[in-house]
Formats: structure tokens, C-alpha cells, sequence
């Protein structure tokens, strides 16, 4: 856990000294200023609503034991992964499905709590 942290913030830094770099040769003290808020801004929408943006790229729908997408078929999925969650001992995360040829799963979130 802490190293993906490590790594996450390593990362965002050097996004955020890149910009600062080329704000400061484009414009300055200011264009290096405005460059930083900037990076800064995409750093804190990329930690928070990274997820969400990556499920509505794949127009993945949400299936929930409450809800009938799909006609109920993939409350198997639903019912799989919490399986999986209690016997890791690890929170429920949202379970969502889309419809892709080819079969692929992914876990996106910034923590267990977020995870989907």
C-alpha cells in the first residue's frame, strides 16, 4: 500500500514540476504560477474523480442486488464479488458491467473504501 502510494505521489509531483518548467519558460514567474495551479488542479481531480471518469469512458451501468439492469443477469457477477470481498476480508466495492467483445476486468479506486 504505501509503495503504490510512494509511487502516485512521485508521480504527481513530476507533473507538477514538468508544468512549473514549461510555465516558467513560456511565461515567467507567471506563466510558472499559472502552470502550477493548473497541474495542481489536475492532480486533485485525478486522485478524486479519476474512477468515475474511467467508468463513464466505458459506459459501465452499475448492477446492485436492488437494481434489474440487464434483466438480473449479472447479479452472479454481483454475488461473485462479495463472495471474493468477505472472504478477503475487504469492503464491498461497486460492481459494474460493460458490454465489451472481448471479457476484461479492471478494479479502479483510491482505496477500498472507493474501490469499484
Amino acid at each position: 500500500m504505501f509503495g503504490n502510494w510512494l509511487k502516485t505521489s512521485i508521480l504527481m509531483a513530476a507533473i507538477v514540476a514538468l508544468f512549473g518548467t514549461v510555465g516558467a519558460a513560456f511565461g515567467g514567474g507567471t506563466g510558472m504560477l499559472i502552470a502550477l495551479l493548473f497541474a495542481a488542479g489536475m492532480n486533485v481531480y485525478a486522485y478524486w474523480f479519476s474512477d468515475k471518469a474511467v467508468l463513464k469512458m466505458y459506459g459501465a451501468q452499475e448492477v446492485s442486488p436492488d437494481n434489474n439492469y440487464g434483466n438480473g443477469q449479472f447479479r452472479n457477477y454481483y454475488n461473485m464479488v462479495k463472495e471474493l470481498a468477505q472472504n478477503a476480508e475487504l469492503p464491498m466495492p461497486k460492481v459494474y458491467v460493460m458490454n465489451e467483445n472481448q471479457p476484461n476486468a479492471f478494479a479502479t479506486g483510491r482505496n477500498p473504501e472507493n474501490a469499484a
